[in-house]
């Protein structure tokens, strides 16, 4: 049996995640240990219980996130040696994805994250944007209806998630321009989201500088298995183009449709397995990729069903 590793991006997080499995299984609770010494806060603390308003600011859900995967990853990742055919993560997952893979020690890849969070942070109160979710089958190209939105002001797009399921980032009056173009061309709805800045687009631009910094700064294992790049598609397992892809990350579109369906061509028969809270990425693998099997692994049960199954 073959796996293909998923990690979740910002969205995910809630208070109360990964605390069973803390609880539960002594490499995870370690995973958190080594989280809050590295970070010198009680990020264990945040994911635990809370407050949620301070579990979504951007510098703190980007380390929970990467630490529940770890956490998750840190329990079944020895029964899973060998069976991992690749991996790959949504936005910030692709970090965590880097992780698993041994291409990122742990406590590197939570420092890098925390400071990608900060720097996205900066950006975004410095150049205020804003970003929506475009919800059903739209009668126009999306691409098409961000250029015209633009004259308003500048948007793009940001994540494609699925054909029916399209995040678009920019500018306020653009976004707002290019959500009412949107409803006119058949969008079920449209919805802004509640994030500090226009992720995933041109403003974040700012904040590229002090990522590469902080990737430069950084060092880098030999990856046990390869990661499928948000920008390109591509497999990759060179940690030098890795880095550059990250960086190139922060200011381009998450390609996730065309993503999952290269994970899929290139590994038929291999099972989807989500690691981290929540199941939103299982979802979306389940319409993009029907035929395979998928499975969820953020709680502990979760992890008992996995490792039951190796």
């Amino acid at each position: 049996m073959r796996f293909l590793l998923l990690f979740p991006g910002q969205g995910s997080q809630r208070p109360g995640m990964a605390k069973d499995l803390a609880e539960a299984f002594p490499e995870a609770a370690d995973v958190f240990a080594r989280a809050d010494a590295a970070l010198g806060t009680a990020l264990s603390t945040l994911c635990f219980e809370g407050p949620a308003d301070e579990l979504t600011l951007t510098h703190n859900a980007q380390p929970a996130l990467l630490a529940h995967g770890a956490a998750v990853w840190a329990t079944v990742g020895p029964a899973m040696a060998g069976r991992v055919a690749a991996a790959a993560g949504h936005s910030l997952g692709e970090f965590t994805a880097w992780h698993a893979a041994g291409g990122l020690a742990l406590e590197d890849a939570l420092r890098l994250v925390r400071r990608r969070g900060e720097l996205m942070l900066q950006t975004g109160t410095e150049r205020s944007g804003a970003m929506a979710a475009i919800l059903g089958e739209l009668q126009r190209p999306i691409t098409e209806i961000c250029a015209e939105a633009s004259t308003s002001g500048l948007v793009v797009l940001a994540n494609y998630n699925a054909v029916e399921q399209i995040v678009i980032s920019g500018e306020v009056a653009g976004v707002e321009a290019g959500m009412a173009l949107a409803k006119a061309a058949g969008a079920k709805r449209a919805v802004r989201l509640p994030v500090s800045g226009a992720f995933h687009s041109p403003l974040m631009a700012p904040a590229a500088e002090g990522l590469r910094a902080a990737l430069a700064g950084t060092t880098w294992g030999a990856p046990q298995f390869p990661v499928f790049s948000n920008v390109t598609t591509d497999a990759v397992s060179d940690t030098a183009v890795a880095a550059g892809l990250l960086l190139e990350q922060l200011t381009s579109p998450v390609r996730w449709v065309e993503q999952v369906r290269a994970m899929a061509a290139a590994h038929p028969g291999a099972t989807f397995v989500e690691m981290g809270p929540g199941n939103v990425l299982t979802g979306l693998v389940k319409r993009l990729a029907p035929d395979h099997a998928t499975m969820t692994c953020g709680t502990a049960d979760d992890v008992r069903a996995l490792l039951a199954l190796l």
